[in-house]
């Protein structure tokens, strides 16, 4: 029997979806993240019962930390992108959660977003020096909670030839899973996708076309990114995504978010370009609920979706949508950021 809500959500379902390929399908998918991280982080004692914890989101981790601050006697104040919908704003609420939603920030999308709600956060901790910032772009202690993850992958599938696919994001998913999987797994291939705009890959000159995916990119420097960890980075547009999410809903069942239909699309095209190799797992981190509006839509006939195919690119400067794909061969990157530096509370 599982102790909470949030512990149940905290493990996610590995589902045969034939030919080779799996997805790693999560309600939320941060709740892995954050259950283990505030759990440890109690642990030690750097946080105590009661306190309030607060960060900056898009959706997905803002639900999941007032889930588990619900969950293990805590409080949560989010600072909320424009695209957390009235959905999420309601569990907030109901949760006891609080949070600020910071305006749309209009033509300067991704980047001007995020260095917004993370100086309110720092705004925040001066007034309010008894919080605590989970800083969950920063802080790797919120690898932990993939460690079990990568386990189920490895005790279901066995440790030969895997391939993971997954929104890069903070890091703390494909950069997590590749850590602990290649404990025991040398030869894992991870596959890392980003929406164009983002800083992370360098990919912040070609406009962000699509503020919904901004969850699985970066306007920021995040530091808990292993750049180290990837061995082919995709860069996929809005379109190529929600194509990938009809074709993933109406081939397998799965109802799942944008960076899902990304995930589903470099699964296929890896399976095509080597279809006698091992196992290629990717990662669904939100069913796709918030995405019915402007990519499933209810009226009309389904429509055949265009066969999208990545442009393969050895530079850089070549990237271009809807789709392109780099060998990115596990090297380093830096992304510089003019951010003022939070020094934690000791």
């Amino acid at each position: 029997m599982y102790k909470s809500f949030a512990e149940k959500l905290s493990e996610p379902d590995l589902i045969d979806l034939g030919d080779g390929i799996y997805v790693v399908r999560f309600e939320v998918m941060k709740v892995t993240s954050v259950y283990a991280a505030v759990k440890d982080l109690l642990d030690r004692g750097v946080i105590q019962p009661g306190q309030t914890l607060v960060d900056s989101s898009s959706g997905i981790y803002g639900h999941a930390l007032a889930l588990v601050c619900r969950a293990l006697g805590l409080k949560a104040h989010i600072f909320a992108s424009v695209a957390v919908d009235a959905a999420i704003r309601t569990q907030l609420k109901y949760l006891g959660a609080t949070y600020t939603q910071v305006p749309s920030s209009g033509d300067d999308g991704l980047q001007h977003d995020q260095e917004t709600r993370v100086r309110l956060v720092h705004a925040y901790m001066k007034e309010h020096p008894d919080a605590y910032w989970m800083q969950q772009y920063h802080d790797d202690v919120h690898y932990i909670g993939y460690e079990s993850v990568a386990n189920t992958i490895v005790k279901e599938l066995g440790s030969t030839g895997i391939t993971v696919v997954g929104g890069v994001g903070t890091g703390a998913s494909t950069s997590a899973m590749s850590r602990y999987l290649r404990a025991s797994c040398a030869d894992v291939r991870v596959a890392g996708i980003q929406p164009f705009g983002s800083r992370s890959f360098g990919s912040e000159a070609i406009p962000l076309d699509g503020f919904i995916i901004a969850g699985i990119g970066s306007g920021i420097r995040f530091d808990n990114i292993d750049y180290s960890a990837y061995d082919d980075i995709h860069w996929i547009n809005f379109d190529a995504s929600a194509a990938g999410c009809r074709s993933l809903l109406s081939q397998t069942g799965v109802f799942a978010g944008l960076s899902a239909g990304a995930g589903w699309q470099v699964a296929r095209y890896l399976r095509a370009e080597n279809p006698d190799g091992g196992p290629i797992v990717f990662m669904a981190a939100d069913p796709g609920h918030r995405y019915v509006e402007r990519v499933f839509p209810p009226d009309g006939p389904i429509e055949q979706d265009p066969d999208f195919r990545p442009k393969v690119i050895t530079d850089l400067a070549d990237m271009a949508g809807p789709w392109s794909t780099m060998n990115w061969a596990r090297r380093p990157y830096a992304v510089e950021d003019d951010l003022p530096v939070y020094v934690p509370q000791t």
